[in-house]
């Protein structure tokens, strides 16, 4: 197996979220006692955050290609970055670096298209949302994202920043994520798009009536299919 570089805090509780599965899903298919060979580079996400919040987006990318040039140093030997909104950064993060990354909407776009579907509504923060370095790569794979209304784009934003990223789940703001997924598929999503690490802290296949596509699960899929190739 290859070891796996996992570039994270971004936030906390979706980092654990990617130690967990990659874990299970190693045990999964080698059985025993296997484990995943992991490199784990945290960064503190509160100074990540004011980077986001004053747009200054440049700064950002120089941590993460720190991070990432710090993973390769160490013997990783494909990198994972366990967030969909730096993904922003990603060819930032990866200048000088040269073992391979798995870039996180490319791999649940091949998921979606697997299953026949084209249309999916699009979950996660507002720079995800309403920026295109994300929504571009699921067009450029055949696919046309639904983007919710300005009013539920503000409100998934502010669970995510105030709650989720702190490991902080209420069924109050499950909901009004459920609400707002069903107004997706109203406006003609015929999937939904998990499209922040934490946001399968609230939804999953058990409380939205449509195939759901959880980046993080698909995302430590694809980077172990990689490790184990």
């Amino acid at each position: 197996m290859k070891t796996i570089g996992i570039l994270g805090g971004m936030s906390a509780a979706s980092t654990q979220i990617y130690y967990r599965e990659l874990c299970t899903m190693t045990r999964e298919r080698l059985g025993g006692l296997h484990s995943p060979e992991l490199l784990i580079r945290s960064l503190d996400f509160a100074l990540i955050e004011t980077l986001q919040m004053k747009g200054d987006w440049t700064a950002a990318g120089v941590i993460l290609n720190e991070g990432a040039r710090a993973l390769e140093r160490g013997g990783a030997q494909v990198i994972v970055l366990a967030t969909n909104t730096m993904h922003k950064l990603a060819n930032e993060m990866m200048a000088g670096v040269h073992i391979p990354f798995v870039h996180i909407a490319d791999a649940t776009a091949h998921a979606i298209k697997a299953k026949g579907l084209r249309t999916p509504g699009l979950m996660a923060t507002s720079f995800t949302m309403e920026q295109s370095f994300y929504t571009d790569r699921l067009i450029a794979a055949g696919l046309r994202p639904v983007i919710p209304n300005p009013g539920d784009r503000a409100e998934i934003h502010r669970i995510i920043y105030e709650e989720l990223c702190k490991d902080v789940t209420t069924e109050q703001s499950r909901a009004a994520y459920v609400a707002i997924a069903e107004r997706l598929a109203a406006s003609g999503a015929d999937s939904l798009i998990l499209g922040c690490t934490e946001i399968g802290m609230l939804l999953n296949e058990g409380n939205v009536e449509m195939p759901v596509f959880d980046t993080t699960l698909i995302h430590c899929k694809a980077v172990l299919d990689h490790a184990l190739e």
